[in-house]
């Protein structure tokens, strides 16, 4: 069933942002980031408090501050106004810390003064129950159609280090630099900073996004895609709020800038967690998967993964290629770099001979003469110099990782001077690990000072340029089959989408949801799906005249608009060979659904030709998700289906690239390229039949299940031998049917 709009869904937070932005408001979110006024309403000198915290860390504020406090005159030998209104200047941001039920009152005075941005830091909204779901409408109705924004309920607040704003309770200030970092955990993001402040890792933007009463991702990503100081953002989600907005932002910034996202709740009950703490639900995390790498987005799975990317996008380079050297004065942790390097998706350089015949020159004659580039426990700063030297300017080379480890011979410090040199390599990032403790301390001090990463595992390292060189992947021109490697896909007329929407709105007026098998494959080749020729029959009379027609062997197949799986009640009859035999299992369908069902819902069988082919059964679906909509399931199917599992999810429309991707996820998809002697299936026109299938899920937004089980695919033909198509129920506004997430 599609979300119904209650209170707490995605589908409500997404209706009432929608009706509380319209396009007059898609404004500049300035300022939240570069305000050069700022009101803290609800400033104190309570020690503990919020408002204090508040007040004090925006003393280092460029621009002028202005407490509001109601019961007091100062705070802190400042003026204190008594209202926002009474505040002698335009204020651009206002930052609000005071219960929540008086928060309304104030959204409204703000309104009233002509503000546009409020952050609001108090807690106890749509988390805390029904009260606080009726607060968060009043403060959309007393935004609705002015130019206010709003950020949190319930957050931490914002943070613009080029301007000293830290309009946060974090007792820490970011240092300024490229990454912009947006979270739901305000927890999160006080780690955040502290450990960046050791990392030396900069922020352009810093902001706990809360409860995403109005401002959600999409808002962010946009405004920060078009920020100069704005390289890369990072973002800690528990649940992606509005999923068609999120996915469009994503789509505009990801191929400039990398946006790198840990989504929690992968499990069932870190999805519980994750909407107790947030007020929101979360969908499938299968489906989030799908829909991530549609728009380009890098995902991660560990805080550790997250942080070393936020290290990597605020130091280095993108690599151009997959391909990393790796230096080092120990055979063991280049070996274990190798095999997290590998198993991430990415790969070894292989060393060009000029490569070695310069390396022969600079180290001992028993270096390792091959990838990772052992330079021996003896080795000294100046020989690892001279091997990063080289190996930078190896042409195979897309990146350098260099290892230390403290033998007796090592000089951590002076090796991490000397690299120095090699921070800023065009197009090839420079990665280090100095392994060890104490030692490896001052060594990782002036490696970080240089911005050039420093991890405590060579693995952690190689995993990070694996996930860098991902995100370029990701970026890279669309590549179909070349021309000729394939037979080209079998010439198709457009869709008939009209006689299919007829078709379908036939069923819907006889109050049905469930497509036969007979009208489902009308709609398949209505879209030019190839479908097994079938034929209806009310009669066993009919039956047998339909089979003797096509030709013994045929299959019967129960036809019902009411039992969806024929299988379980026994509605399948295969390799039936003369009419005696129709005949005897027309008997024993009728039989058998009676018996389960009762009367009323054997209405008859459908004869098919019994197909003989060698091939591999597919399976070819879809599903609603209540935040991206339509989902598409491509991969082995059968009556093991489920067994088995082996499938990928994507969302549509798909082109030919983004269906042979889908495929490729898939095991099954080696067997269809063709295996121990087996020939391929026509890969181009199975390209065609996702691509027709996705539009159909596109364009018919009243189905709500498809299921093509199976799909034959051999090499002679391909071929939809059993179809099934639910429909939303009569129940169901056109209005509640999750939209089309993703576009082309």
């Amino acid at each position: 069933m599609p979300t119904t709009r209650d209170e707490t869904s995605p589908a409500a937070d997404t209706a009432a942002r929608r009706q509380n932005n319209p396009g007059t408001r898609d404004s500049s979110l300035g300022s939240f980031f570069k305000p050069k006024t700022v009101a803290v309403i609800g400033a104190s000198e309570k020690p503990g408090g919020v408002g204090r915290a508040l007040f004090e860390n925006l003393g280092t504020f460029r621009g002028a501050l202005y407490p509001v406090n109601g019961q007091r005159d100062t705070i802190f030998g400042k003026k204190a106004y008594r209202n926002i209104a009474s505040v002698p200047a335009h204020v651009d941001l206002a930052v609000i810390a005071t219960p929540a039920g008086t928060v309304p009152g104030i959204i409204k005075e703000c309104v009233a003064a002509g503000v546009k941005a409020a952050i609001v830091i108090s807690a106890g909204f749509k988390e805390a129950g029904p009260d606080g779901i009726e607060l968060e409408h009043q403060i959309l109705e007393a935004t609705k159609n002015t130019p206010l924004r709003v950020i949190g309920p319930n957050c931490l607040g914002v943070m613009g280090p080029h301007v000293n704003l830290n309009a946060t309770f974090s007792k820490d200030m970011a240092r300024t630099g490229n990454v912009a970092f947006l979270t739901q955990s305000g927890a999160l993001g006080t780690a955040i900073i502290d450990w960046s402040l050791k990392e030396k890792v900069g922020f352009s933007a810093f902001v706990s996004i809360g409860s995403m009463l109005d401002i959600g991702w999409g808002d962010l990503i946009r405004y920060l895609g078009e920020d100069p100081q704005t390289h890369s953002i990072m973002i800690y989600m528990e649940s992606v709020g509005d999923a068609p907005a999120f996915l469009a932002a994503v789509r505009e910034v990801a191929p400039v800038k990398p946006i790198v996202v840990i989504k929690v709740g992968r499990t069932d009950a870190a999805a519980k967690a994750a909407a107790s703490h947030t007020g929101a639900l979360t969908g499938s995390d299968e489906v989030l998967d799908a829909a991530f790498k549609r728009a380009g987005v890098l995902r991660v799975q560990t805080i550790e993964e997250f942080f070393s990317m936020a290290k990597m996008l605020a130091k280095q380079p993108l690599p151009r290629g997959p391909r990393l050297s790796i230096v080092t004065n120990a055979g063991g942790p280049g070996v274990l770099a190798t095999d997290m390097l590998v198993e991430c998706g990415a790969q070894l350089a292989v060393l060009a001979p000029e490569t070695i015949t310069e390396l022969n020159k600079v180290l001992p004659p028993h270096w390792s003469h091959s990838n990772p580039i052992d330079i021996l426990g003896d080795a000294d700063a100046p020989r690892y110099a001279a091997a990063v030297a080289v190996a930078a300017k190896d042409p195979g080379a897309d990146g350098v990782l260099v290892i230390l480890t403290p033998q007796a011979m090592t000089d951590p410090i002076a090796t991490a001077d000397l690299l120095r040199t090699y921070a800023h390599m065009e197009g090839k990032p420079l990665l280090t690990s100095w392994m060890g403790g104490t030692r490896a301390k001052t060594g990782r001090v002036i490696l970080n000072e240089a911005g050039i990463p420093m991890f405590d595992y060579p693995d952690e390292a190689a995993r990070a340029f694996a996930n860098m060189w991902h995100y370029t992947e990701s970026r890279l021109p669309r590549q179909v089959p070349e021309p000729g490697s394939e037979k080209p896909a079998p010439f198709v007329a457009e869709p008939d989408e009209a006689r299919v929407t007829d078709l379908i709105a036939a069923v819907r007026r006889r109050k049905g949801t469930l497509l036969t098998e007979y009208e489902s494959k009308q709609v398949l080749s209505l879209y030019g799906i190839p479908t097994v020729e079938t034929r209806l029959a009310t009669t066993v009379d009919d039956a047998i005249k339909a089979a003797e027609s096509i030709n013994f062997p045929v299959v019967l197949k129960l036809h019902s608009d009411t039992i969806t799986h024929k299988t379980d009640v026994g509605g399948v009859k295969l390799n039936i060979r003369d009419a005696s035999e129709v005949r005897a299992a027309w008997t024993a369908i009728e039989a058998a659904v009676k018996a389960k069902h009762g009367t009323g819902h054997f209405q008859g069988v459908t004869v098919q030709p019994m197909v003989m082919l060698k091939g591999s059964e597919l399976i070819l679906g879809s599903s609603l998700d209540p935040q991206f909509g339509p989902v598409l399931l491509f991969g082995a199917g059968g009556v093991l289906v489920e067994v088995f599992k082996d499938r990928a999810l994507g969302l549509p429309p798909l082109d030919p690239y983004l269906a042979r991707r889908l495929m490729e996820q898939t095991k099954i998809f080696k067997v269809l390229k063709g295996v121990r002697g087996r020939s391929s299936v026509d890969m181009a026109a199975l390209d065609q039949i996702l691509v027709r299938f996705s539009r159909l899920v596109a364009e018919q937004r009243w189905i709500k299940e498809i299921d093509i089980n199976p799909l034959l695919a051999s090499p002679e033909r391909i071929l939809a031998l059993d179809a099934r198509i639910v429909l939303h129920g009569p129940e169901v506004k056109a209005e509640d049917i999750p939209a089309l997430a993703a576009t082309l």
